[in-house]
């Protein structure tokens, strides 16, 4: 269903001097979503895994410069196909509650959204009710605007908005966010009924155990680059992970002792050289500084590491 091929992306700002700078937070980024699938994305804050969303819904600000392939449905996703198919085949569950229009009643954006998809009226209304009944938002939060109800309610209201439409590829970014765990919980399973109706899903977490729990495939992102993807099954224990990182995840979680990774992400800098996690890796070695690697075929794993 979607391809995501070397995906790089660079801006271009100026710094407090006046010089013009780039930067590339999002460096050969790969990854497959197949339709009935949820693919979880997972790493650390500042990975690149929200600009990969926007990169894929055409919303990348006009600084932005766009290098790799986007494949949907077997035809390049380029902005104007983006721009076509955003809100009807492709949609987003959005990380931040100000997505919604603080100037129009909640019930009517849902509604609005299921319009846009192509939806008569009636259909439109009965996908409405359907979502807030699903959501539990009782029927006077129609009438309500932003402002009026709690965050975890605006929460649910924009996944209403984003399955109203019924798109075959649905993007969720930190969907849980604000929820209580039973509403979370059920959420996420609402997301597991969707991939088994032949959808795709992609879902941006830091909830490893959450993604574990629904997910089909794990690709973990750092500094901006694909450094593993594997089975759900395989983040069970340490010993079906094969990149450093991806361990090094696994053990922070409380659960399996809550070890401290030490050092910090690199920066968004253009001469970064050789592996990304280098600076950080136990087992790193001196081509490590050097030589990038790629992703490759590690059993049932893709990893991007010399060491796997």
């Amino acid at each position: 269903m979607l391809s995501v091929r070397n995906l790089s992306i660079e801006f271009s700002r100026y710094d407090g001097n006046w010089r013009k700078k780039t930067i590339r937070p999002v460096r050969d980024l790969s990854l497959d979503i197949e339709a009935g699938e949820i693919v979880a994305v997972v790493g650390s804050s500042g990975s690149g895994k929200s600009l990969l969303a926007h990169a894929i819904l055409g919303l990348l600000p006009p600084n932005a410069r766009r290098q790799g392939e986007l494949i949907f449905n077997g035809d390049i996703l380029d902005n104007r196909r983006s721009r076509k198919l955003r809100g009807k085949s492709i949609a987003l569950i959005p990380q931040s509650v100000a997505y919604l229009n603080p100037l129009s009643r909640v019930g009517s954006q849902v509604y609005r959204a299921s319009r846009l998809s192509g939806k008569c009226c009636c259909t439109a209304s009965k996908s409405r009710d359907e979502a807030f009944s699903r959501y539990q938002l009782k029927e006077m939060v129609k009438t309500m605007f932003p402002f009026q109800v709690s965050g975890g309610m605006a929460r649910r209201v924009l996944t209403a908005t984003a399955t109203a439409g019924d798109a075959s590829l649905l993007i969720a970014d930190e969907p849980t966010t604000g929820l209580d765990p039973m509403v979370a919980k059920q959420s996420l399973r609402h997301l597991r009924e969707l991939a088994d109706t032949g959808k795709g899903i992609m879902l941006i977490t830091h909830d490893i155990d959450a993604a574990v729990d629904i997910a089909d495939k794990v690709a973990v992102i750092y500094a901006g680059t694909t450094v593993e993807i594997a089975p759900s099954k395989s983040f069970r224990n340490a010993d079906g992970l094969k990149h450093p990182y991806s361990q090094a995840l696994w053990n922070a979680l409380p659960q399996n002792g809550f070890y401290f990774l030490e050092g910090n992400q690199p920066l968004n800098d253009m001469s970064l050289e050789g592996c990304v996690f280098c600076e950080r890796c136990p087992k790193r070695a001196d081509n490590c500084q050097t030589q990038s690697q790629h992703l490759r075929k590690t059993g049932d794993n893709q990893v991007r590491c010399c060491h796997a």
